[in-house]
This record gives structure tokens, C-alpha cells and sequence, in this order.
């Protein structure tokens, strides 16, 4: 049997996040060949995350990330199923890591396929749910690219948000970001009225229908009235239209507009749950 080293455990540890006594336990079992031994601990994360693939992993970090030029942005969502794991400044480190190779991949499959220490980020969640012994997964993957990309992550890495502004100038990275905030506590549906969902549309007036029928309003009325319900509803829930959380007599848009001609061009907005 190999003489196994407790610099070996160690390199192991490093290499995959697993504790001492499963990394010389894997050593053991391969008998000191250390690619063996990751293959054997991800062996057992393929067992676990199998044992736990009908859990829920509504726990984790959001987390978004920004490029030098500030001209592209992604936000993902590190999945796992406690509160308690999901604080862990291992797996915040790990969420992080992630984000920044998600940066240069163009969509959720490309970045599970690309590589993340000599395997695929599929794998490494596989192998990371071994470790933790919960299921890991990514639960959230948004790309953003504009002429100016701002970002902001929620207190606890529970909400991540970017937002687009169709112009670099002066003041674009403070206004981005009080955006971004700005769809993070207000949660919109969509960026302008134009991009509500046509159902979203219908929905809200039947509702709106619905209510005034039970007011008694006359069937005749309905359709006026409802319109107007609608105007608010787009006040309230789309983002360049809302009241903006740090001065309320204005609307995002107006708040934008206080740094130059530029106009939020789009958001994304990930969250835990």
C-alpha cells in the first residue's frame, strides 16, 4: 500500500474542497495516484447528487460580475439547499470564481461545458455536492452587454442585479449602480411598457375587470377604466418608469437623464429561491 503523506491529503484538500479525512481515504483507495483519487471523489458526488437530485437548492450566492470596460456583465446563481452552506466563505469563493469564468461564456450551456481546474463546470458542481454533501447546482445565468454595464449585489449575496446604459460618460458607474439597486428592491417586471409580456397585459385588465365589476361600475365604463389601471400598473412595475427609491418626486428615467443624454437600456435581476 502507498505511503500516503499528509502533504498529499493537503494538495488534494486544495484541489477539490474536500475534507482531510475523504481526501486520504480516496488517496488511500487509489493508492497514492492523485488523478485516481479526484476521480474517485467525484465518483461519490455523482452518488450524492443521484441521492439528492429531488431536493430544492433555494439557498446559495448571487453573485454578478462586471468586465474592465464595463461593457459586458453576468450575473449566476450558486445553488445550494441550506442557509448555512450557502454563507460559507468557501462556497461564496467558489461562487465567485465561477462568476468570473462565466464572464466569457455566452450562455448557461456554454459555461457548464468550459473549464473550471482541468474538469468542466458540470463536474465541479458534481464533485462540490460530494464535498458538501448538498445538492449544488446553477440556478440563474444572465449575460448583459451595453455601452456601460453597472452591477450591484444585495446585502448576503441574495439578490445580484445588472443594469445597461446606452452611454459611458461621467457619472454612468454611480447611476448604474443606484439603478441596479433600483431593480433589486423593487423587483420590476420588465425594463419599459414596451416589454411587458402581451399576457401580463391581458391578465392585469381582466383583473383590473374583475374588481370594478365588483365596485359596480358600469360594464360600459370598464374598458376606460381599466386603461388607467394599466398606466399605473406600468408606473409601478416597470423599471424606467418607477419612482426612483432615493428621490421619489422622479422616475428612473429622469434620474438618469441628470448625467446626459443616456437611458437605461436593459436589466437583469437574479435571485435566490
Amino acid at each position: 500500500m502507498a505511503n500516503i503523506s499528509a502533504a498529499d491529503v493537503k494538495k488534494l484538500r486544495t484541489t477539490t474542497g474536500a475534507g482531510m479525512m475523504d481526501c486520504k481515504k480516496a488517496l488511500v483507495e487509489a493508492d497514492g495516484d492523485f488523478d485516481k483519487a479526484i476521480e474517485i471523489l467525484r465518483k461519490k458526488g455523482q452518488k450524492v447528487a443521484a441521492k439528492r437530485a429531488d431536493r430544492e437548492s433555494t439557498e446559495g450566492a448571487a453573485i454578478a460580475k462586471v468586465n474592465a470596460d464595463s461593457t459586458t456583465g453576468v450575473s449566476i446563481v450558486l445553488g445550494c439547499e441550506t442557509d448555512f452552506v450557502g454563507k460559507n466563505d468557501s462556497f461564496v469563493s467558489l461562487a465567485n470564481e465561477l462568476a468570473e469564468l462565466a464572464l466569457n461564456c455566452a450562455s448557461k450551456d456554454e459555461f457548464l461545458a468550459a473549464d473550471f481546474g482541468g474538469m468542466t463546470v458540470a463536474d465541479k458542481l458534481i464533485e462540490q455536492t460530494g464535498v458538501i454533501g448538498e445538492k449544488i447546482e446553477i440556478n440563474g445565468f444572465e449575460k448583459l452587454d451595453a455601452p456601460f454595464v453597472g452591477s450591484y449585489i444585495h446585502a448576503g449575496n441574495k439578490i445580484a442585479t445588472m443594469v445597461g446604459l446606452s452611454a459611458n460618460v461621467d457619472g454612468a458607474a454611480t447611476v448604474a449602480k443606484d439603478v441596479a439597486m433600483q431593480a433589486a428592491a423593487m423587483n420590476p417586471v420588465a425594463l419599459n411598457e414596451d416589454a411587458v409580456d402581451a399576457t401580463v397585459i391581458e391578465k392585469e385588465i381582466e383583473i383590473a375587470k374583475d374588481q370594478l365589476r365588483q365596485e359596480g361600475k358600469p360594464e360600459a365604463m370598464l374598458d376606460k377604466i381599466a386603461q388607467g389601471k394599466i398606466k399605473r400598473f406600468f408606473k409601478d412595475n416597470t423599471l424606467v418608469n418607477q419612482a426612483f427609491i432615493k428621490d421619489s418626486k422622479q422616475s428612473v428615467s429622469q434620474y438618469v437623464k441628470t448625467i446626459g443624454d443616456v437611458e437605461v437600456v436593459s436589466f437583469s435581476r437574479v435571485a435566490l429561491g
